[in-house]
């Protein structure tokens, strides 16, 4: 029956539901964990969970190499939780804000046996939903009777996870006329994925030749430079920068793609700056907060290119990651061009470690 949901409405379904702070079952094979976001997670919660089962604590590798914590899963911890701890315990796990305070946590219990094929799923659709990488489960019995009883939703690994992990496709919702201080003639694109995210834009400027190699930028949305004019990176003036180029040349196109923060959300962009003040740099402060240095889909940017008709792109960008990813979905990147502005006295740190720590070409 169509009315039903399908499987990647039931992880969107899922997200929601993370957000929210209410678990979500995950299952593989005859095994079965019951999931929350620590993130969202309440006391009167936590004491449901208990009450089915001894809780662990699933946290990224990032994140235990911080607190010290034996990883035996290549990519994530799962820590046990101890009954006479209680939630602030947990979250301080979770969250690193106050580390530097309390930075002994432990001593912590990795568990070194078991399948973590759950875990790592659960790790991952927490990510995808924008919240901190952690999540406190517990293993669960009858986990399709149970999910029924308490109207909560079910997801089977073996098609999720393919779900999670591909690019969602886009399709075109509406395109209009937009006349810019950059360029008169220019027309907004709006692009909704299947996956029920964010939408992204591409913003064309002129009429450009698609059997040429177009002027691109891929520009991950960045609320604080774009918006408030954030002297902390050099987002803002690359975006006004990008356009103004385009509108010199008399054409070009600009992906405006909402993956802020390096694809971890302005949550924890701003927990990232409050690492940051603590005296980390961009790539620690990421790394304390669970994630990867970039969790950027720049796939994204390569299938809007396609549905625009475009092969072929002179990118305006210095990371070597988004010309790799545009190669290898098939997009030729024919030239580099640079693109070094905003540099200033707040950001001169942060533009120094993207250069030693994550190859930009600065």
């Amino acid at each position: 029956m169509s009315l039903l949901p399908t499987m990647l409405e039931r992880i969107a379904r899922a997200r929601v539901d993370l957000r929210m702070g209410l678990p979500v079952i995950l299952t593989t094979g005859d095994t079965a964990i019951l999931a929350i976001a620590v993130e969202s997670l309440s006391p009167e919660r936590l004491a449901d969970l208990r009450a089915l089962g001894p809780v662990s604590l699933a946290l990224t590798a990032r994140r235990a190499a911080t607190l010290k914590a034996r990883v035996y899963d290549e990519d994530i911890a799962r820590v046990t939780v101890p009954a006479d701890l209680g939630l602030t315990w947990i979250q301080a796990l979770a969250d690193p804000a106050d580390d530097l305070q309390t930075p002994m946590k432990g001593p912590l219990t990795s568990a070194r046996s078991g399948d973590a094929t759950l875990p790592r799923l659960a790790i991952a659709l927490v990510k995808s939903a924008r919240l901190l990488p952690a999540a406190a489960y517990v293993a669960l019995d009858n986990a399709g009777d149970f999910a029924l009883q308490h109207d909560l939703t079910l997801l089977p690994r073996a098609v999720a996870e393919p779900l999670l992990n591909r690019s969602s496709p886009l399709h075109p919702v509406a395109a209009a006329r937009l006349p810019m201080e950059a360029s008169e003639a220019g027309r907004l694109h709006i692009f909704r994925p299947e996956d029920g995210g964010e939408e992204h834009y591409a913003i064309e400027i002129g009429r450009p030749d698609r059997s040429k190699p177009v002027l691109a930028r891929l520009h991950s949305a960045c609320f604080t430079g774009d918006v408030l004019g954030s002297l902390k990176c050099d987002c803002g003036p690359q975006l006004r920068g990008a356009l103004a180029q385009m509108g010199t040349e008399g054409a070009g196109v600009l992906l405006y793609l909402n993956q802020e923060g390096r694809g971890i959300g302005l949550a924890n962009k701003m927990r990232a700056y409050s690492l940051q003040d603590q005296g980390f740099d961009t790539v620690e402060a990421n790394h304390r907060l669970g994630f990867e240095d970039d969790e950027r889909d720049f796939r994204l940017g390569a299938s809007i290119l396609r549905e625009l008709g475009f092969a072929s792109v002179r990118l305006m960008t210095n990371n070597p990651g988004k010309i790799a990813m545009m190669e290898k979905t098939g997009i030729t990147v024919a030239e580099r061009v640079p693109l070094k502005v905003g540099e200033n006295d707040f950001n001169r740190h942060y533009l120094a470690t993207k250069a030693s720590k994550s190859g930009h070409m600065l």
